[in-house]
């Protein structure tokens, strides 16, 4: 078996404490839950429409995206392993297929963070000015300003005590985190967080979930922690990886850490 996908494990339930820190003050904020989808937006307002009416009918739109092409393809939802790409399917499949191949993982692997990306590219193309879309901690940012991005990384004592500085250079941009001690998420490693950044959402998700199940129980934390980021190497496309799996921390690629005190 290659890599996980992303499942709902029975009976569980994560409480999204990490929204509760205060936000950026000249964004507002908008909840919208659609089933297992469920976005916390911080967005600049905007006159010509209600953008949380707007995200809302946004979300319907891609989830049935997804649901109708599971019914012609059924493997999409249930296949650990990369499947080929359809370039007849809509763009948001198109985009979970190119992730998934790219990371060795199944199209789901990409869900979350391939639905926050088309959310917030779609309410910018529509007048937003700057955005912010979080999926159950898979992130979407288009920002005029520097921000930065903390990493919760469950019992770890690290968790909260780092995060990423995010350039406008850089954005837009995905960050997203696997784990195999936190959330609903299938993993088959122990990594308390793997987070990536990269240009696409969706590839950043899918190679979150890959290099999470690098972080195995057979290793120590150390060596899952190298192997992890070996990993990460080889794949095209990313900006940079960190890696948490209890006292141990390993980076690479350009990411510019940060001493949170939170």
């Amino acid at each position: 078996m290659k890599a996980g996908k992303r499942l709902k494990k029975p009976e569980s339930y994560i409480t999204r404490s990490y929204r509760q820190f205060p936000g950026q003050a000249d964004l507002i904020a908008i909840q919208v839950q659609i089933q297992e989808t469920d976005l916390h937006i911080l967005a600049t307002e905007t006159t010509t429409f209600d953008v949380q009416e707007r995200a809302t009918e946004l979300v319907i739109q891609y989830r049935l995206q997804i649901e109708k092409y599971s019914v012609r393809h059924p493997l999409f939802l249930a296949t650990l392993d990369p499947l080929p790409l359809d370039f007849l399917a809509p763009p948001l499949i198109q985009e979970m297929l190119a992730a998934g191949q790219k990371a060795g993982v199944g199209p789901m692997a990409a869900v979350a963070g391939v639905i926050a990306e088309f959310v917030g590219k779609a309410l910018v193309a529509e007048g937003v000015a700057e955005i912010i879309v979080e999926n159950g901690g898979d992130i979407y940012v288009q920002r005029c300003k520097e921000c930065s991005v903390a990493i919760f990384a469950g019992q770890s004592p690290l968790s909260y005590k780092v995060g990423l500085r995010l350039s406008p250079s850089l954005m837009p941009v995905g960050v997203c985190t696997s784990s195999g001690t936190v959330g609903h998420s299938l993993s088959f490693g122990k990594a308390d967080a793997v987070t990536v950044v990269a240009k696409s959402t969706a590839l950043a998700d899918a190679v979150a979930t890959r290099l999470g199940n690098e972080v195995d129980t057979t290793l120590s934390a150390k060596a899952g922690v190298e192997r992890a980021l070996a990993k990460a190497r080889e794949i095209e496309g990313i900006e940079g990886v960190v890696v948490i799996c209890g006292e141990v921390m390993g980076a690479m690629g350009a990411v510019e850490l940060v001493r949170l005190s939170v």
